[in-house]
């Protein structure tokens, strides 16, 4: 299992609609609950965000590889945990 990083702004209605999502498949597979997530708010740590290649919040990486930018659906956000798992 991999630590994932999340790359958010809390006021994103994208990043909130993928917060929704993320619990909603904790809830559905008790296995992802177990997934570290880190979250950096890029509007309180830009220091941090500025050392990562992104553009678009939502975003996801397991180091420095990017899984997923951008608006999100549930389906999307699952591949992402499921990716972690892996």
């Amino acid at each position: 299992m991999q630590k994932l990083t999340y790359f958010k702004l809390a006021s994103c209605p994208y990043c909130r609609e993928c917060d929704r999502f993320i619990e909603q498949l904790r809830g559905e597979y008790p296995a992802y609950r177990d997934i570290e997530i880190e979250i950096i708010d890029e509007g309180r740590q830009p220091d941090i965000a500025e050392k990562f290649d992104y553009y678009y919040v939502p975003t996801f990486f397991i180091g420095s590889k990017k899984l997923h930018e951008g608006a999100s659906t549930k389906e999307k956000i699952k591949a992402v945990l499921d990716a972690a798992l892996a």
